[in-house]
């Protein structure tokens, strides 16, 4: 049976309903999804130290997963900024994705079809800046980055108000596009999952919606991973 696990390693359960229900309507046929909130941590991750903290908590989900339930055929890192995924690979042979990674290298695809191309990362939250930059540079996707603009309302601040949010992201991608040779822009972080398709239209470029890129990506590997032993060690 393929079967995805999605772990939000932001402590609100409400966006963990929301990853879900976008999980569920990407979900292949007879698929199974199980999505699970982090056990500490910040209601949304907003700092170097809530990522630090997140680091320990995504473990700690997928152990307390393990707990009840066989090895999932893939597991998602649901926050964009990927908290966890290096643990969990270290821990387990099924496939981890994070948000953030499979965006990136989305964009990055798009943005070398250029030979000048570039591509940038629209995100909530001032300190996620420097933060991606650094993910960039690890995950070697930085060539191509053009830089993150982020906005001064957090995720979560936009999801609270999506109304006001459409104008606010519309004016970062604006900024994003100034940068020069963009030819993709990112939509980063889980709670913002619902507000990239209506910018779609008004930006030159494609959007990419790191929740949905990283959820097509993470059914795909369910999918074609073989069966894993239900004894993973936490």
């Amino acid at each position: 049976m393929t079967t995805l696990l999605l772990i939000n390693p932001n402590t609100s359960t409400h966006v963990t309903d929301l990853l879900a229900r976008h999980a569920r309507a990407l979900a292949p046929a007879g698929a199974v999804l199980h999505a699970v909130t982090a056990p500490f941590g910040a209601a949304y991750i907003a700092s170097a130290d809530a990522v630090a903290i997140a680091n320990d908590a995504v473990p700690a989900a997928w152990a307390a997963h393990l707990a009840g339930h066989a090895a999932p055929s893939a597991v998602l890192v649901a926050c964009f900024g990927d908290p966890g995924v290096q643990a969990l690979r270290a821990a387990t042979s099924v496939p981890v994705l994070g948000l953030a990674e499979v965006a990136m290298r989305e964009a990055d695809a798009l943005a070398a079809a250029d030979a000048d191309g570039r591509y940038a990362i629209v995100t909530g939250g001032a300190a996620w800046g420097p933060m991606l930059e650094d993910l960039a540079l690890r995950l070697g996707l930085s060539a191509r980055l053009a830089g993150v603009v982020t906005v001064e309302r957090t995720g979560g601040e936009l999801l609270a108000d999506p109304v006001a949010a459409q104008a606010i992201l519309l004016g970062a991608c604006q900024q994003a596009l100034a940068l020069g040779q963009v030819r993709a822009i990112v939509i980063g972080g889980a709670a913002l999952a619902d507000l990239a398709a209506p910018l779609a239209p008004q930006v030159p470029v494609p959007l990419i919606d790191n929740v949905r890129a990283g959820l097509r990506a993470a059914w795909h590997a369910a999918c074609t991973t073989s069966p894993h032993p239900s004894t993973e060690t936490p």
